[in-house]
């Protein structure tokens, strides 16, 4: 099996060196029946996150979209028309675990799936009220069987991605609505907690309506709840 990990940025240079040496390091823990390769899509950057990408020797493409659907869907094309029959995407602001590949593959070996949703940990709470830690570990299903769909931690066959048309080119919920097709379709999805990623608190996250605004509007909402 070829596995390509697919990574959109945009101006990432302060977290993608840790997003690309986890990624590696997964990468190595893989059984030589697999390969594996890194492929970072660039979008608009402005700031030294090619320099980076290019110091880390991994592959990448640039492009200026300022659209993640899109950029995914970029990356995604190239790395299947290269030969990955196996995708798995995450983002530069999050890093993943030493078994994230290991344990995708498990799956793949233990029942038919076309899809993997994981689940997300937050790397630091320190700026946010303890308040909004609280409503988000009582709202967060971190089991197997969970209903989260992360970006940053989806991963799939080839055929089904292309069979499904893949991520449309949406400024955000992309990951939702290419889930939703998989769905349609009656593709297998696996919905796994041992398949994680750790992803970043910040609140200025580069999708306008992604984890961060879920985090910034939950830190809102909490002001006004008495958790005594």
């Amino acid at each position: 099996m070829k596995i390509s990990i697919v990574i959109p940025a945009h101006n990432e240079a302060e977290t993608i060196a840790q997003c690309l040496a986890s990624v590696k390091i997964a990468i190595e823990q893989l059984p030589s029946t697999f390969t594996a390769s890194i492929l970072v899509v660039l979008d608009s950057c402005t700031d030294d996150t090619l320099r980076i990408v290019q110091a880390a020797g991994v592959n990448y493409l640039c492009c200026y979209y300022q659209c993640v659907g899109q950029v995914r869907d970029i990356g995604i094309r190239h790395a299947i028309a290269h030969g990955a029959n196996w995708l798995a995407c995450t983002d530069a602001d999050s890093t993943v675990p030493i078994d994230w590949l290991v344990q995708q593959m498990e799956h793949l070996n233990q029942q038919r799936t076309d899809m993997i949703c994981g689940v997300v940990s937050v790397d630091n709470w320190d700026h946010l009220s303890s308040q909004t830690q609280q409503a988000y570990i009582a709202h967060y299903q971190d089991k197997m069987g969970h209903s989260h769909i992360h970006g940053a931690n989806l991963s799939f066959s080839s055929d089904a991605y292309l069979a499904t048309g893949g991520f449309a080119h949406m400024t955000c919920h992309e990951d939702v609505d290419l889930v939703n097709r998989f769905k349609e379709k009656h593709y297998a999805i696996t919905w796994s907690n041992r398949v994680r990623v750790m992803t970043s608190s910040r609140l200025q996250a580069r999708a306008k309506e992604g984890f961060g605004n879920f985090l910034g509007n939950l830190e809102k909402e909490t002001h006004n709840i008495d958790f005594r």
